[in-house]
């Protein structure tokens, strides 16, 4: 199998670790409340699709980047390879945003009823 790196360009897959599920990016607030159980789901509870799947890879024998390789788990063929980082940022940024808009609309929300 060839994993196309993002900045080496094709690789064989010899050449990569695989760690699992590329949902463990995003690990749980420590602080919250139900801690425990999402650490418990965080760590324990995965699927396993017939199918696309997003996968995190770890470039051991090349440059040590962390790789998010979406790849069909029937045929193994490779769709799509991202920097795990530029992943990561760009779910931080999706959450930062549907933040913002809740707060605005509350704003409003406030706004109007202390219109009324």
């Amino acid at each position: 199998m060839i994993i196309n790196h993002p900045h080496l360009g094709p690789r064989d897959a010899s050449e990569f670790t695989i760690l699992g599920d590329a949902s463990l990016i995003n690990r749980p607030d420590w602080q919250a409340g139900d801690a425990d159980d999402a650490f418990y789901t965080y760590q324990y509870l995965r699927d396993n699709p017939a199918g696309l799947h997003r996968e995190l890879w770890f470039h051991e024998q090349g440059d040590r980047s962390w790789l998010v390789v979406t790849r069909d788990t029937i045929t193994h063929a490779v769709i799509e390879v991202a920097l795990a980082s530029d992943v990561a940022k760009a779910a931080k940024a999706k959450t930062t945003q549907k933040t913002a808009t809740k707060k605005t609309a509350v704003k409003k929300n406030a706004n109007t009823l202390a219109q009324t």
